[in-house]
Order: structure tokens, then C-alpha cells, then sequence
């Protein structure tokens, strides 16, 4: 057999099984230094930047399948590009160290090493991508995202890119910015201004420039922490016998994805009674922690907890100096029992409500507090005992980049996880994907949940036990598209 019959086969094969084909490198990577000297010091870092939980890389993924393949950037463009917009987010061509005041801390030599660059082919094409190999993302798409060798999570540098080339013309453009750096808001600002200056290449960045200092958050001294911070503590539960963590790693996971289109969001608002005002996300949020719960079984009396970033620029007094970059957000918290959030009746009420009340939680004190208590215990995470967390990702813009072919025909994450994302959809601006892992065997009764699909009487007796006599009645609410994925959790990987 030749060696492109071979090729051919071996592609097929892979779309039959949704696994990608290997990528070959068509050169070794590089590393992409500032197009000028830039400032040499050390960077603080915030303790929201550097605490434990944030200690990963956000990985993500664009498709570009423009048919013009010539309107889109080539290698050296994207290379030119990202060396002049380097300037000015110099800290993502420095590296990450332990601080030699604190090992526990970390800060950044802002060196100007550089950002790692690499160019790669792969044997599909986009209409490929997005007809089959979408539906199931897998591990497989690990393979679109160079691995750096490293010992260890600070040895990765601060900022890897991938250009795969397609058959087709198109190109799929992976990131991968380690969080301590940014948020999802420094990340879509500084993507933005990369894909400014490669698709005009003589004009200056653009607005607002980013602000690096984060002295801004310093923890006061001494610390004060004075203000409620349920993120940290371990809900009280009348089921001590109950491990949600052991029970979701003792068994594989795989992800569910779910389109929520406007018309769909009126409907979850309109399931509130007496009517509340309230936002998409709320709306969203509260359906989605439901349908979680349900879907696992939680017992009745457990306590559970809803984790979401919320953006803390303009809630500090004074706000945080405009294009501040680093980690402008702290994780609200909503909690109750898993009866209460449940049971009963299909109402959305109650769910929105612990939404916006722990939205209104994130005050000035509140974030100042989240600040000083990680001072006080370095070692601090998120109680995940029995918690959904979502990460907001429709709202940032972030399918709007363009490099100068036109905006992706995708948008997402390289890789699932243990976390909830809410993705923008492609050319549906209003739309939200909503996209969460679970057991296998959970995994048809949250799209039930979500989507109002029949699973027989049997299945509505089990809620009723558990819940409430109205605890299974959903119909017709949702449209879901599935995905299959082999989970790792991102606060273990090191790119």
C-alpha cells in the first residue's frame, strides 16, 4: 500500500473513532521575543493571581476555515504579530518563579525569553472538524497544542502557541495562557490586540493598554478578614457518609454539551414564579445547577455549592485602573441543600435568587477579604466537595478575534474538564454552550434534565422519591448536542 493510501486510511480511521490524526511539526519550536528591549524587573503577583486553584494553563482553540485561504495569516505573519504585540504584554514573554521571600509565592521575571511558537499540519479539513470531530472532543485534541517538557507547572512558559495547517486551506490556532498571568478578560484583550496587529500590520495596539501592576491588590496589613467567605469552607451536611469527589474519580467522566439559544433563555426565565428580574447567566446558572444535582443523585440533605467568577474591576473603590491585567475576579458562592434547590416543582425561584444574592456578595470588603484570608493560608482552595463550578467564557468576546480572514468557525476549549464551561457559539451571539462532565451513567439523566427527554416512568418515580412529587417534570426546553471527552483536571496538568 502507498504511503498516501496509508495517510488516507489512517485519517478515515481516526474519523470513525472521532480521534484526530497525529500532527506532524514541519519545524522546531521557537521562541518569540519582544520586537524591542522591554522592561527587565519582577512582576508581583496578586494572591488572586497566584493562589493554588489558579495554578493551570487555559487552553484555547479556534478554527478559521475561511475558503480564501489566502485572506488568511500564514506562520510568519502570526510570528511578526505576536512579537510586536509582546511589547506591550511583556510579562507573557518572562517566566513564572517561586519567590525568594516566599516559596510559596510566585512572581514573574519579566526577562523578554519569550512566548513558545509552533507550526504544525495535520491531515483534515475544517468541514472534517466541525462535522464530525466536534461533536466529540477527546484527548485526542490535546494533540492541536504543543506539550512543553517541564518538571513542573512553573517551568511551562507563561504563553504556547500551535498554527496547524489543514488540507483545506484553514488553520486552527491553539493558545495556551497560564492563568496566574490573566484572567478571561486580560486573555479575549490580549488575543484581541495580537489579531489587531496581524491583520493590520503598520498600526499600534490597541486601546486600553494593559496596566501590569497589581499592587492595587495588595492584602492590607494586617490582615482583616472581615467579611463571610463560604468559597473556603466545607458546607455542613446531615450525610457525612457522602464523598461527591470519590464518587466522581472512581469512575469515568464524560462531557454534555448543550446549546441555549435566546428563545430558550425566555423560557428558563419565564419558569420563575413569582416573577423575578433576571440575567441569561442567572437563569442559566440556576437550570444548570439543578440539572446537575439531579442528575447525580446528590442525596436530599447535602449541602451543596454553585462556584462563578465575577468580575471585581469596577466593584473595588476605588476600581481597578482601566486595562488592568491580571486576575480582576474572585469566585461567588451560592449554597444551599440539595432538597431545596431541587425539590418540589420545576421552579427556577429559588435557584436565580441564591444566584444574585451571592452575586451581591462580591463587595469591595468582600474581594479585600478573599485577599487577606490568602495571606493568611497560602495553601487556601475552593471547597469542590460538593460543588458545581462554571467558567464564563460567552461574555468575553472571545469569538468576535480576527486575525484578517474573518472570525472562527469554532470557538472552544482544547481540552474538558471537571469544570462547567459556558462557551460562545459561533456566529450566534445571544447563544451560550453550555458544556459539564459527569459519570457516565449521569450522563443521559442531566441531558433529560436539561433538554425534558422522556426516561420512562421508573425514572420520574425515582425523582419524585427523592425530591418532591414535581421534581421530574421538564419538557421541551433544550436542544443538546453531545460530546464524548477523557477528563483530566486542569489544576494537574502542566500545559
Amino acid at each position: 500500500m502507498s504511503s498516501s493510501s496509508s495517510t488516507a486510511s489512517a485519517a478515515v480511521a481516526a474519523a470513525s473513532s472521532h480521534e484526530l490524526p497525529d500532527c506532524s511539526y514541519l519545524s522546531p519550536p521557537t521562541l518569540i521575543k519582544p520586537l524591542i528591549p522591554t522592561p527587565s524587573h519582577t512582576l508581583y503577583l496578586s494572591n488572586l493571581d497566584d493562589q493554588p486553584f489558579l495554578r493551570f494553563t487555559i487552553k484555547y482553540l479556534y478554527l478559521f476555515s475561511n475558503p480564501s485561504s489566502s485572506a488568511l495569516p500564514n506562520p510568519e505573519a502570526l510570528r511578526a504579530s505576536l512579537s510586536k504585540v509582546l511589547v506591550d504584554y511583556y510579562p507573557l514573554a518572562g517566566r513564572l518563579r517561586r519567590s525568594p521571600e516566599d516559596e510559596r509565592k510566585l512572581e514573574v521575571d519579566c526577562n523578554g525569553e519569550g512566548a513558545v511558537f509552533v507550526e504544525g499540519a495535520m491531515e483534515i479539513r475544517a468541514e472534517e472538524f466541525l462535522g464530525v470531530y466536534r461533536k466529540k472532543p477527546n484527548r485526542s485534541w490535546r494533540k492541536l497544542l504543543y506539550r512543553v517538557d517541564a518538571r513542573t507547572f512553573s517551568d511551562v512558559p507563561p504563553l504556547v502557541v500551535q498554527v496547524t495547517k489543514l488540507q483545506c486551506g484553514g488553520m486552527i490556532l491553539c493558545t495556551a495562557v497560564n492563568h496566574c498571568m490573566c484572567d478571561g478578560i486580560g486573555t479575549s484583550q490580549f488575543l484581541h490586540a495580537w489579531a489587531h496587529l496581524t491583520a493590520n500590520q503598520n498600526s499600534s495596539p490597541p486601546s486600553p493598554s494593559p496596566f501590569h501592576s497589581r499592587h492595587v491588590l495588595r492584602p492590607r496589613d494586617p490582615p482583616q478578614i472581615t467579611s463571610r467567605i463560604p468559597l473556603f469552607t466545607k458546607p455542613a451536611t446531615r450525610d457525612n457518609t457522602y464523598n461527591l469527589t470519590l464518587h466522581l474519580q472512581s469512575q469515568p467522566l464524560v462531557p454534555v454539551s448543550v446549546v441555549i439559544t435566546p428563545s430558550l433563555i425566555a423560557r428558563l426565565k419565564h419558569r420563575c414564579s413569582p416573577p423575578l428580574k433576571c440575567t441569561a447567566f442567572e437563569a442559566t446558572a440556576a437550570h444548570t445547577w439543578r440539572s446537575w444535582a439531579r442528575s447525580l443523585g446528590l442525596p436530599p440533605a447535602l449541602n451543596s455549592k454553585l462556584l462563578f467568577s465575577v468580575n471585581v474591576r469596577r466593584k473595588l473603590s476605588p476600581p481597578l485602573p482601566e486595562g488592568f491585567y491580571g486576575n480582576g475576579f474572585v469566585l461567588a458562592c451560592a449554597e444551599c441543600t440539595v432538597v431545596d434547590l431541587v425539590g418540589g416543582s420545576e421552579n427556577l425561584h429559588h435557584g436565580v435568587l441564591l444566584v444574585q444574592q451571592a452575586k451581591s456578595a462580591v463587595t469591595d470588603d468582600h474581594v479585600r477579604s478573599v485577599v487577606d484570608y490568602l495571606e493568611t493560608d497560602r495553601a487556601a482552595r475552593p471547597d469542590l466537595s460538593a460543588s458545581l463550578v462554571i467558567s464564563e467564557w460567552s461574555r468575553l468576546g472571545l469569538e468576535n478575534v480576527d486575525f484578517g480572514g474573518g472570525r472562527a468557525s469554532h470557538m472552544g476549549s482544547v481540552a474538558s474538564d471537571v469544570y462547567c464551561l459556558f462557551l460562545p457559539v459561533a456566529g450566534e451571539a445571544e447563544s451560550v454552550t453550555v458544556m459539564v462532565s459527569v459519570p457516565e451513567n449521569a450522563a443521559e439523566k442531566f441531558e433529560y434534565y436539561m433538554s425534558g427527554g422522556s426516561l420512562g416512568d421508573e425514572r420520574e418515580k425515582e425523582n419524585r422519591a427523592n425530591y418532591g412529587s414535581h421534581g421530574a417534570e421538564v419538557r421541551g426546553l433544550l436542544t443538546c448536542e453531545y460530546a464524548a471527552n477523557e477528563i483530566t483536571s486542569l489544576s494537574t496538568t502542566t500545559n
